[in-house]
């Protein structure tokens, strides 16, 4: 594993192991990371604290843990060039975070549009932590002094909730933490549901016909895409009215490279059948090495610890530097370190 170059800003970024990674997931997030690795330092973790804000079963949370992790290195994120760990491996992320709770206000969580959302699915399960994990999410962000953060539009609310604690804090105590931007990569793909094209596509939706799984089966991936949604005009276009083709076309162009205009023009008085056989096999072929990769990762489950080990151990040495500073700053008496 690479050491961090000082000369390269910082990037990190995360995925919950709550539910099966998707199309949407591989697209529109890891495919860009995996742009990004050379240009930048990046810290890539699964946040498995997060994800126990709803219960989970502890065995299936183990193994979906290590199938993300297994997933990020398949979709071609390098263990030699990012930092890849579990965020439980590295407590400072809970140290951090209680530190700044004590300086975000109620009102601030409040007015979360997720936690709004999710208190009204999960109401039989309205925990503190589902509360407070902006919090958790800012103090992710922070340990590394992140320079930016991937974020998509459901996300732009927590990144500007960790620039205001940042500012905070070095409002109260001197210049400590690195204030975070956006970063929205040059190209990215939005891909949306199957079924309802006019919403992103997600993990959690209830409709399995929805979402393409990275792990699909060739035959699964081929169904989906038989019974997505399409229109009654019959014609490939690329338009704002034909939401369910031109999310189909998007996904086409995503893993060939075409145009739409080129997709669109080759399909010119073909029907629909064509068009969606044609794209179950371009996804089929394009996530054939993504899935062979995984398979072999988790065939060879010591190389995976040996590498989420070393990444915890590298995001440990930064995280610590990051606390100890903090707690100076705020008063703490230094700890004395029993190895």
């Amino acid at each position: 594993m690479e050491e961090l170059q000082l000369d390269k800003k910082t990037i990190f970024s995360g995925m919950q192991p709550s539910g099966k990674l998707t199309l949407g997931n591989y697209l529109g997030a890891m495919k860009n990371w995996v742009a990004l690795q050379d240009e930048y330092n990046c810290y890539y973790c699964v946040v498995d604290l997060h994800a126990i804000t709803v219960p989970q079963v502890p065995k299936d949370l183990r193994k979906t843990t290590l199938d993300v992790l297994a997933q990020y290195i398949a979709s071609g994120i390098d263990p030699e060039k990012n930092t890849l760990f579990i965020q439980s491996h590295v407590p400072e992320h809970a140290e951090l975070s209680w530190v700044l709770n004590t300086m975000t206000y109620m009102g601030e969580l409040n007015r979360m549009t997720q936690f709004k959302e999710k208190s009204q699915k999960k109401a039989e399960n309205l925990n503190a932590g589902l509360f407070t994990y902006p919090v958790l999410m800012a103090a992710d962000i922070l340990l590394y002094s992140t320079d930016l953060v991937p974020v998509g539009e459901d996300q732009k609310q927590h990144l500007e909730l960790a620039r205001d604690l940042a500012q905070r804090f070095n409002s109260r105590y001197s210049d400590t933490f690195i204030v975070p931007e956006g970063f929205i990569p040059k190209e990215g793909a939005r891909i949306m549901s199957l079924q309802e094209p006019s919403q992103k596509m997600s993990k959690s939706d209830e409709n399995p016909n929805a979402t393409i799984l990275m792990l699909d089966s060739a035959d699964a991936i081929t169904n989906k895409i038989k019974r997505a949604v399409t229109d009654s005009i019959g014609i490939v276009a690329y338009n704002d009215e034909q939401k369910g083709i031109k999310n189909l076309i998007n996904i086409y162009s995503t893993f060939t490279g075409d145009s739409t205009e080129a997709i669109v023009s080759k399909y010119e008085g073909k029907g629909y059948g064509d068009f969606k056989r044609e794209t179950a096999e371009v996804i089929v072929e394009g996530l054939r090495p993504v899935r062979e990769k995984y398979e072999y990762l988790m065939e060879n489950k010591d190389y995976l610890e040996e590498i989420y080990a070393k990444g915890a151990a590298k995001a440990h040495n930064k995280a610590r530097k990051t606390l100890d500073k903090v707690y100076r700053k705020v008063g703490f008496v230094q700890a004395k370190r029993f190895e």
